[in-house]
């Protein structure tokens, strides 16, 4: 006869998406996704003046009743942690746990909730009111496939960086030429390389407000250079998030292949 899971594994199972065999969230999860949501809303209704006048205490109460649900999610996720797979002791796991960017955004919401009740600060109010909007961060929590996702652009991350010093190296380079070919035209904007930063990344990026604008033939001729280099650099990115996105939803049917096989009657 073969042991039935422990109360923890069984809890792991219930509060981690991932651990499950089946579509879909658990019921606490449901409530989580619910509440994260709540608090969310409650946290842009609440930059509204007139709206924080007429129900700052049903704002309140939501957001105490959400830090409750989310301190009792974070304990219970930090009791389940041994359970989760690979290599480590019941405490290696659970400092790994802690020190995940999920967990410290946990933190950082429900801290935020719950400081407040300590300070009067209206500013640092503020500020921390503004943090829980990040609730909506802890979503990924509950999609195998954005986790999946996630995972893949992890592994594309030398790839992007690359980009992103690619980006670096041509905005200063339209900057460097517009300061000398412009500079002594438009000083007010093109005076030194650190004004000329702005025409470039407005430019790079094919945003295009039109505020800056070169004015002579030579100036024209490089912004115009600059602005086709600004589209395939878009390109780039693009391709590289789209073909890691291709990987984590490959990945996503392939194991939900796996777990349909494993759990299909063996055939006679």
């Amino acid at each position: 006869m073969s042991e039935s899971p422990s109360l923890r594994a069984r809890l792991h199972k219930e509060i981690d998406p991932r651990a499950r065999n089946i579509e879909g969230l658990s019921n606490f999860n449901k409530l989580v996704v619910l509440l994260v949501l709540c608090a969310t809303l409650v946290a842009i209704l609440r930059t509204e003046p007139s709206l924080q006048a007429e129900y700052a205490d049903d704002f309140f109460w939501i957001e105490i009743v959400a830090g409750v649900v989310f301190l009792v999610e974070f304990a219970l996720r930090l009791w389940a942690a041994p359970e989760e797979e690979g290599e480590g002791s019941a405490t290696s796991k659970r400092l790994r746990f802690l020190i995940s960017p999920l967990t410290l955004l946990d933190l950082v919401i429900i801290t935020s909730i719950f400081l407040p009740l300590f300070f009067e600060s209206s500013a640092f109010l503020r500020m921390l009111r503004v943090f829980r909007i990040l609730a909506l961060a802890r979503l990924t929590r509950f999609s195998r496939s954005l986790h999946m996702i996630t995972q893949a652009v992890y592994e594309r991350r030398y790839d992007l960086v690359i980009t992103l010093g690619l980006a670096a190296f041509l905005m200063l380079s339209g900057a460097t030429a517009l300061y000398w070919i412009e500079g002594p035209e438009q000083p007010e904007v093109f005076g030194s390389i650190p004004r000329a930063l702005w025409w470039a990344v407005i430019t790079l990026t094919t945003v295009g407000y039109g505020d800056v604008t070169p004015i002579t033939l030579e100036g024209k001729m490089v912004a115009g250079l600059v602005a086709f280099a600004g589209i395939a650099l878009v390109a780039l990115p693009t391709g590289i998030l789209a073909a890691a996105f291709s990987d984590g939803m490959q990945r996503q049917r392939e194991m939900m292949l796996d777990i349909a096989d494993e759990t299909a009657p063996d055939k006679p």
